[in-house]
This record gives C-alpha cells, structure tokens and sequence, in this order.
C-alpha cells in the first residue's frame, strides 16, 4: 500500500474517531469549565481535519464548492483551532492578560488570512492539489504555518508541564496525549514550512500520514476519562463475576451481612444488579468479608493445617496454595454452621485479618473445587462457647 493511500485510511479513520468522540464526551465536557476548553478546541481542529481529507474535499467540490474555498476554510478554521489551545492553555493560568493576546493575535492571524485571500495574494490555492503547498512567496502560508507552530509548540510544552503536576490521572493523560498530538502537528507544520521554500513534494505524502494520525492522539486525549470509566466497569464486572460463588455460598451462611439476597444465577447478578456494578462489587466484597470473619467462630483450631494439607496432597502450591487451603478451611466452617452447630472460640484463619480484594478472589478461584475438601465436623468434636 503506497504511503498517500495508507495516509487516507488513517486519516478517515482519525476523523471518524474525532467525531464519534466529540459526540460521545460532549455533555460531561461541557459541563465541567477546564475540559469545556479542550473539548472546543478539538472540534475546531477535528473541522479542519475533516476538510483536509481528500475524499470530503471532492464531495465538497461536486456539491458546488471550490477547492479554494475549502481551502480558505480548513485554514482559517485551522488557524481558529491553533488560537483555541493557547486560549485554553492561558485559561489555566488564570492570567486575563495572556488571554487577551492570545485572543487579538487569533483574529489578527484569521482576519489576515481572509484579506490576503481577497486581495488574491494566494492565487495558486485553487491549482494546487488539498495537500499540495501554496506559493513559497506567499504571506498568506507563512501567517498559517507560524500560527500553527505558535499554537503546538506552547500547547506541548504547557500540557507536558501541567502534566507533571496533577495528581489526577484522567488529566494526566489527557494533557500528555494531547502533548504527543501537537509534536505531530508541529513536525506536519514544520515539514510543511520547509516544502514551501524548498519543493519537496516527496515528503507530501509522509506529511498527510503524520496529520492523519495527529487526529488519533488528539481524539484519545478526550477519550480519557471514558477509557477509565470502561476499565473500572471491568474491573468491578470481573469482582463481581469472579466473587459470586464464593459470596453466595457464605451469604447463605450468614446471612445478616447482606443488604439483598443473592440471585439465582451469577449471570442474573451482573445483567440486573441491585446496584451500579461498581458498587456491586464494593458491596458483595465488603459482605463477604463480614461473613469470613463471622465464620471463623466455626473454625477447629487444627482445621487450616489440614487444609493445608490437603491442599498440598492435591498438587497446589504458592499462593493457590494458600488460597486452597483458605478455601477447605472456610468450606468447613461453613458446613458446621447450616449444620447448626455452636460456634466456639474464635480461630483466625492465617492472612485473613486484613484481607484484600485480591485475597478474597484468590479464594473465590479455588472455592469450586475445596469447599467440600474436607469432613464435616460433629458438634462433639468443637470445644463449646462459654
């Protein structure tokens, strides 16, 4: 696949990516000030990209259009775009001043764009090809480069540095995706630069591909915090489907811990949850917790030796290992409750006392195949409660 084809694909690929994420972040961005900026500013470039396409140029020019006025459009909306992010990124500083600046010198650049334009300086617009480069001689294209030169070069170096400083991780990579979006459109804007004082259309379509994929990284950078939310979702999804066996069986148990009864099925639980499945999650590992540590009244004080034990003769080693024999020990203890007998004097289980997530899922895997490992007792065999 030549280099210009592979720069197309990649190119509507990032503008459909710009757009479905433009979309999808809208509400919650324009809610919240310091993300409204930076939402509007990738609209602004996502029009600009999109016109920049060579396909959305043709549809253009058979609706009735000119190349040149497509190319008037994506420029001064680019430039519109580049005066966004300094406006965004002085915006943090709270600084009115800079603001200000950044403002005038926005239409200042747009309003010599367009009247540059109408005085017919950039001529050879209309001959050239979307990609293409105007006259080298042109003032027109030199305004449009060094403003969006301007406009990366403080966008990088503000958002990596702002980025060293927050502790909030959606923000962080927010701002160093963005980052990395604007050194491609500098090293696009840059290349192009050199082009229109050395005619090097060899570096077009190389040029097209890196600006293709600076849509990408500038798409993610809003994508963010829904990426993050995806993985929690998974995450709680994953406790939630992993835990039930366990936190179903030790409910029934003790049963005073649960706020609501288990569902017939683990499917059921996580398609109609009672609750948000983070919560879910939250909930079923906190009760199940409570039920480890009420079950441990029916503990014998050798029961985790031979779980242990019997863990090891069955092949388990390292942290199933443990897991197995927590497992039995529990299994156990269990059995003698719904068996109705009396509890005696607690026997704490090992690595239970500030049990994690991560322990209780360790056990909830090896639940299946240990909890009926070991002999149910008889009520003669516990010392009684006094």
């Amino acid at each position: 696949m030549a280099v210009s084809e592979l720069a197309n694909d990649v190119g509507l690929c990032g503008v459909f990516t710009l757009w479905i994420a433009l979309v999808w972040r809208a509400g919650p961005a324009l809610r919240v000030p310091h993300q409204r900026g930076l939402w509007l500013t990738v609209l602004a470039a996502t029009i600009a990209i999109t016109l920049f396409q060579p396909k959305v140029v043709e549809w253009c020019t058979n609706v009735g259009s000119t190349a040149h006025t497509v190319s008037l459009t994506r420029n001064l909306i680019g430039v519109l775009s580049a005066g966004l992010v300094l406006v965004f990124i002085v915006d943090s500083t709270r600084t009115h001043r800079l603001r200000v600046a950044a403002v005038v010198g926005m239409v200042a650049a747009m309003g010599s764009l367009f009247a540059l334009d109408q005085l017919g300086v950039d001529q050879s617009a209309s001959t050239i090809s979307p990609q293409g480069p105007a006259d080298p001689s042109s003032l027109y294209w030199l305004i449009l480069v060094v403003a969006h030169l301007i406009g990366d070069s403080v966008a990088l170096v503000v958002c990596w540095l702002y980025s060293l400083r927050t502790d909030d991780r959606d923000l962080v990579w927010s701002l160093r995706l963005f980052a990395v979006g604007s050194v491609l459109a500098i090293a696009f804007w840059s290349g192009y630069l050199f082009h229109l004082f050395f005619r090097a259309p060899g570096m077009l379509p190389y040029l097209s591909l890196i600006i293709s994929i600076h849509g990408l990284f500038r798409a993610a950078s809003l994508l963010v915090p829904t990426a993050t939310a995806c993985a929690r979702a998974l995450t709680a999804l994953r406790t939630t489907w992993q835990l039930w066996p366990l936190w179903r069986d030790l409910v029934v148990a003790v049963p005073q811990v649960a706020l609501a009864r288990p569902q017939r099925t683990r499917v059921q639980e996580v398609l109609r949850p009672h609750c948000p499945l983070a919560l879910q999650a939250h909930r079923q590992t906190i009760e199940t917790y409570d039920a480890l540590l009420d079950l441990q009244r029916y503990v014998q004080p050798d029961t985790y030796e031979k779980a242990h034990q019997h863990a090891w003769d069955t092949g388990l080693r390292g942290d199933r290992l443990t897991a197995g024999a927590l497992a039995a020990a529990l299994g156990q203890a269990r059995h003698a409750k719904l068996s109705g007998e009396p509890p005696s004097t607690p026997c704490p289980l090992p690595g239970v006392d500030r049990s994690s997530r991560a322990t209780l899922l360790a056990i909830a895997r090896m639940w299946p195949s240990m909890t009926d490992a070991l002999p149910a007792t008889t009520g003669a065999l516990r010392p009684q409660r006094p």
